[in-house]
């Protein structure tokens, strides 16, 4: 709804190895947000459980729907008449021994009404020598997801989908004027690249760039960079919060702004056919 603002939160977590702490993590923060106004609330990756142990990962990971965190968010979207994006849920996917790390969106009455599988894995030798491999344990997607909202249509992304902008593009071009990146990028790469990418992603759509995170070290190993932020469609950062603990990050979003953005440089509408370089 152009001309409308919203007022939205960002949750940034440290989320637990299992279901329940990861809920018992994340279900303050969350009540938190809508006390403070928020009708649109987004969670990190991976939120309802951080898990790459492989002796572990197994049997922590169930279907969707068997999933305490993912249930019990429902509750509590419901409980406080707000929407709810988790941003994703690492579960079952099927027969595919892999699981699927998949975005819900929940509306106040905590029915799902979008679901989305991260399209693509982060598999990875850093300069530092950690090593990972996401594609041994998530099965990556096969559509993109542009979601509605009583305040126009929300794209779904994950984490490494932020370093494809085509994938951006297309939501844009679908009428996504909020794109969500909930994320748990590593150090290294978050240090380097976290707000550049979100930036860049946010200029090229006209969009509103929703990046919750994840951040700080992790019970399985992992260390994220955390530095949740919310980037208007002209690229200007509007609010982001500067670490890795976890925390609540308000913004309010004027939604005018993404047609006064795409009126300015409509590049949206400027693609031209091209033969591929030989």
């Amino acid at each position: 709804m152009a001309g409308e603002a919203l007022r939205i939160a960002l949750i940034q977590t440290r989320t637990p190895a299992t279901a329940q702490a990861a809920l018992d993590h994340i279900a303050p923060l969350i009540r938190e947000a809508a006390a403070g106004g928020a009708r649109l609330i987004l969670t990190p990756e991976a939120s309802n459980l951080m898990e790459q142990r492989r002796d572990r990962r197994g049997e922590a990971i169930v279907d969707q729907d068997a999933d305490p965190a993912v249930q019990a968010l429902r509750a509590l979207a419901a409980e406080l008449g707000v929407w709810l994006l988790i941003g994703s849920a690492i579960v079952r996917s099927g027969d595919d021994a892999r699981s699927a790390n998949r975005s819900l969106l929940i509306d106040p009455q905590g029915q799902i009404t979008a679901a989305y599988d991260k399209l693509h894995v982060f598999d990875v030798d850093l300069p530092n020598g950690e090593t990972y491999r996401e594609s041994s344990g998530v099965r990556p997607g096969d559509r993109a997801v542009v979601a509605e909202t009583p305040w126009g249509r929300l794209g779904l992304t994950v984490c490494y989908d932020l370093r494809f902008p085509h994938l951006f593009r297309a939501l844009a071009k679908a009428g996504a004027s909020i794109i969500a990146v909930p994320a748990a990028f590593t150090v290294p790469t978050g240090e380097a690249h976290w707000e550049t990418l979100l930036r860049a992603r946010a200029i090229e759509t006209g969009a509103f760039v929703l990046a919750p995170a994840q951040g700080g070290a992790h019970e399985d190993g992992r260390r994220t960079w955390g530095r949740s932020t919310v980037v208007a469609p002209w690229g200007e950062v509007i609010a982001r919060l500067d670490n890795d603990e976890p925390g609540v990050l308000f913004a309010d979003l004027d939604l005018a702004a993404v047609d006064k953005a795409r009126r300015a440089i409509p590049a949206l509408t400027h693609d031209r056919a091209f033969d591929p370089p030989t």
